[in-house]
């Protein structure tokens, strides 16, 4: 056997999978506490040697990616909120960031003080289509410039001036990576370019700016910021199954929604988005989760009319007894029942963001009445009973009362051996090897 190891190393727990590339299975799989309070490598390590005892292969290479420490925070800075910053942000999550922060027009002295308060790790620097607008992205730039920023910028605004700006962000000291244009024209969308430059900043800059592990092994093997593996993995298995499909991801901090849709006559009509419409799309509800961010679950619920009568109350301590123990384990059926209830509301209000548009910040929304395929993941959902799962999964494709248009015809499945990730990692240099991997463990079943 041919054989790799794919490992996420995530803020609370690591996961080594070893795939055999030429029939695209899983032949080992393990989980290890990560261990960011020492070094990230003796988590990482011990899932490794976990999943690959046995094996009789001691060498093989390694694909690895990592949300440890927080992941990619990203600010985004446009020219006017509904069209380049918009623009912006919906490239950024894309990249597999956490977005937060988004500015639009020109930097004031205020606005500077907004920015370095939320911490980015990345600035993405756009504004203007190619040959429109270059006064204000010049004068955000030079702002930058004479600010002395220190935070990695990308800049990917109107490409008539990329050279010019790069050069006086370069010669003022900030780490300036260039890229194409992510809105070239007024409705045309363009994400390739950011999203890799994105990456490569990630991979450069950030991982080792976190401090995770002593040396540079980490960093030589991080490869992906873990969301941006997963959506990778997503465009895979929707090219495998040739039609559009969405994924919601229940964690313990935010419940992370992807999709991929067909362009159809949407794109090019009277209906387009202004900003472009990306119709490979990933949105962060960093207010609903299982453990940290379970209150916000509770809360929007609420909001959203989903308790049931003489609900809330029980529910939303039980939210906070897991939001101050992020360790929480459900020791019982009736915690079980609780961690299941969480679940499947944190997945009801996460789709029926993404699809009304509320998390995109498109006009008309997401269409997923043609996914014919709706993933579940998520380590609540990967440990549940099948039925568990299937609860959590069916309420949100019965969930008629939402306000959005439902897959009429889509099948639930649950990504029990985690494999999404593992299909992004592999899929650069092991395309055949991803789609076979996803095709098996997420579709015959």
């Amino acid at each position: 056997m041919t054989l790799a190891v794919c490992a996420d190393v995530g803020s609370t727990y690591t996961k080594a999978a070893v795939v055999d590339l030429a029939a695209g299975l899983l032949v080992g799989a393990a989980a290890a506490p990560t261990t960011v309070g020492s070094d990230v490598l003796h988590g990482l390590d011990a899932a490794v040697a976990a999943a690959t005892a046995g094996l009789g292969v001691r060498e093989m290479p390694w694909y690895v990616c990592s949300s440890a420490g927080g992941g990619l925070r990203l600010a985004v800075i446009g020219y006017e909120p509904l069209v380049t910053a918009q623009a912006g942000r919906r490239v950024g999550l894309s990249a597999g960031a956490h977005v937060v922060h988004v500015a639009a027009g020109r930097l004031g002295a205020a606005d500077l003080a907004a920015l370095r308060a939320v911490r980015p790790d990345v600035v993405l620097l756009v504004g203007g289509t190619d040959g429109g607008d270059a006064d204000t992205i010049t004068h955000n730039a030079t702002r930058l410039a004479r600010a002395r920023w220190r935070v990695p910028v990308v800049l990917a605004g109107n490409g008539d001036v990329r050279a010019e700006l790069t050069g006086l962000l370069e010669s003022a000291g900030v780490p300036v990576t260039a890229a194409q244009n992510v809105l070239p024209r007024i409705g045309v969308l363009a994400p390739a370019s950011a999203r890799a430059a994105i990456r490569a900043v990630f991979l450069r800059h950030v991982i080792g700016g976190k401090r995770l592990s002593r040396g540079t092994r980490f960093a030589r093997l991080v490869r992906a910021a873990t969301p941006d593996a997963v959506l990778t993995g997503v465009e895979v298995l929707a090219d495998t199954i040739g039609g559009d499909l969405a994924v919601v991801d229940v964690g313990g901090a935010t419940t992370d929604v992807y999709s991929v849709l067909t362009p159809d006559e949407r794109a090019t009509g009277p209906g387009r988005e202004v900003a472009g419409s990306l119709w490979r799309a990933r949105t962060v509800e960093g207010d609903l989760g299982m453990r940290w961010s379970a209150p916000g679950v509770v809360r929007a619920a609420e909001d959203e009319r989903l308790l049931a009568p003489g609900e809330r109350d029980d529910l939303a301590a039980a939210a906070q007894r897991r939001a101050a123990d992020p360790a929480f384990l459900a020791a019982d059926d009736a915690e079980r029942a609780v961690d299941a209830r969480i679940a499947t509301l944190a997945a009801t209000v996460a789709l029926r963001r993404h699809a009304r548009g509320a998390a995109t910040g498109e006009r008309a929304g997401r269409d997923l009445r043609d996914v014919r395929l709706m993933v579940g993941s998520g380590g609540v959902l990967r440990h549940a009973p099948a039925h568990t799962a299937g609860q959590v999964l069916g309420a949100v494709l019965g969930d008629h009362a939402g306000g959005w248009a439902l897959p009429r015809d889509a099948r639930p499945v649950v990504d029990t051996d985690y494999v999404l990730a593992a299909g992004g990692l592999l899929a650069e240099e092991h395309r055949a090897a991803a789609g076979a991997l996803l095709r098996h463990h997420l579709t015959t079943h």
